[in-house]
């Protein structure tokens, strides 16, 4: 009886999470669509309506191929220093919906990501440029590492429907990371 009630859960939540996952791939193909189509009634802020589509994608925000030349503008974007793109979703849209990049630093981290370097390999630094955190309904949805462990090579975090992943804090990270260094041990310095 009680892997009957397991296997009926797993069906429901596997249920739920293509469900979500069609509404995604349609949404952004239509949006894709309108864009390429009637490229005359194009806004302003299509590139950062585009961005915040893909980056939201479970899979990645490049596994599409409509979603490679916007995210490769962002990430050259991001890697300048400019600004991230904003995206008007106008009257009655997706209210609660946001996408916002912070900058990676030991701070502000995957705890996986963390190691050392520096002089003499004794600063924590993070292996990652930046983390864009995507809310949907105002909660968090997709979290997605740039530049981590390298150029061009993302992390995707998937919060949303059907997730059994919990959010944690990045800002928690680096103590983490220390605590199971030198949780007992009371060694120093660094290396890895």
């Amino acid at each position: 009886m009680h892997d009957a009630a397991i296997s009926f859960d797993i069906a429901v939540t596997g249920r739920a999470l293509l469900r979500a996952l069609r509404r995604w791939s349609t949404a952004i193909a239509a949006f894709v669509g309108i864009s390429i189509l009637a490229p005359g009634t194009a806004r302003a802020d299509d590139w950062g309506c585009q961005v915040v589509l893909c980056l939201s994608n479970p899979g990645g925000p490049e596994q599409y191929g409509e979603c490679v030349p916007p995210i490769e503008k962002l990430w050259a974007a991001l890697r300048h220093g400019d600004p991230f793109p904003t995206c008007d979703f106008g009257a009655g849209g997706a209210q609660g919906t946001s996408a916002v990049n912070i900058f990676a630093s030991a701070g502000y981290c995957r705890e996986d990501l963390l190691y050392w370097g520096g002089p003499e390999q004794s600063e924590l630094l993070c292996n990652a440029r930046g983390a864009i955190n995507v809310e949907i309904d105002g909660a968090l949805y997709t979290r997605v590492w740039w530049d981590a462990r390298g150029a061009d090579r993302t992390i995707t975090e998937f919060y949303g429907a059907g997730s059994t992943a919990v959010p944690y804090e990045p800002t928690r990270s680096a103590r983490l990371f220390l605590e199971r260094e030198y949780g007992g041990s009371g060694g120093q310095g660094g290396g890895e």
